[in-house]
């Protein structure tokens, strides 16, 4: 995920790229479109897309995760990746409250990645995306932060988020919150 153009990504935390399977995987194009190799034969799915078992959860999920990120695919892989993470994470919090931190690690990083490659949601074959795929895992961290009242950090992500055709009502009512939260401040003579 490092290589994609305008992302800031330093590479997955206590990840050896090299050690991980499918890290020096490339595909054979002489079948017209991208074929990889696997111990069955070949696919069309990339290292990345078929990294992280459908089971996995917990410590195991999040391993999975930051090693899909170093394997080779395309930004709409690491796209789901991230977004199936951040629901994992999102059920799994009752039994483990602890993965509320890595969501949110994992919902910023994603929208990174939009940012940086609006193509990771978008299916328009050419050009700079017009049309994109509805997101489940930045309106995931805004509700969180809403919950937790960081309004204004939840503000700044949905603003970011309207650039893809998503969040802009929930902007909207962030900024309405958030400045009648200020109104009351500045009126009980408390800090703006």
């Amino acid at each position: 995920m490092a290589a994609i153009p305008g992302l800031v990504f330093d590479g997955s935390p206590g990840v050896v790229r090299e050690t991980v399977p499918g890290a020096g995987d490339r595909p054979d194009d002489s079948y017209g479109s991208p074929m990889w190799p696997t111990a069955e034969g070949s696919t069309s799915a990339t290292p990345t897309s078929r990294h992280v078992p459908l089971d996995a959860r917990g410590a195991e999920l999040v391993t999975c995760v930051w090693e899909a990120l170093e394997l080779p695919g395309s930004a709409m892989d690491y796209h789901f990746v991230l977004q199936d993470a951040v629901d994992r994470l999102w059920s799994g919090r009752r039994a483990d409250p602890a993965g509320l931190e890595l969501l949110e690690v994992f919902a910023r990083l994603d929208l990174e990645l939009m940012e940086a490659a609006p193509q990771a949601v978008s299916f328009d074959a050419a050009g700079a995306p017009e049309r994109f795929v509805r997101v489940s895992s930045v309106p995931r961290l805004i509700g969180l932060l809403e919950r937790e009242g960081v309004f204004a950090d939840a503000l700044d992500l949905a603003r970011r988020l309207a650039r893809f055709g998503q969040g802009q009502d929930v902007a909207a009512r962030l900024a309405e919150k958030a400045g009648a939260l200020v109104a009351e401040a500045a009126a009980s003579g408390g800090p703006a």
